[in-house]
């Protein structure tokens, strides 16, 4: 990333002040969900996320407001947050 598009970026609310560890704390949280749909989040060098699914497909992230339009883009259909199946895997059931 060039020193221009670096400055022009802004972070998201929910990473403001936070460090490389606590980035990838919210990613390992975040795959938690994304696994239920095929998906996974890395942290790619503490500037962007990398979002890629099963088949090799990828999708930069920029924050974690983008990323729940990328992973719909990616998984090809809408993630329900509230998926019953998804609620039973995140309770360990």
């Amino acid at each position: 990333m060039c020193a221009l598009c670096g400055a022009l970026l802004t972070s998201h609310w929910a990473e403001r002040g936070s460090g490389r560890r606590e980035r990838f704390l919210r990613a390992r949280l975040v795959n938690r969900v994304l696994e239920h749909f095929g998906l996974e989040l890395v942290d790619w060098g503490g500037r962007v996320y990398v979002l890629r699914d099963r088949k090799g497909k990828t999708a930069v992230v920029d924050d974690l407001g983008g990323l729940c339009a990328a992973a719909e883009r990616l998984a090809g259909r809408p993630l329900d947050p509230l998926d019953p199946d998804l609620v039973a895997a995140l309770r360990g059931g």
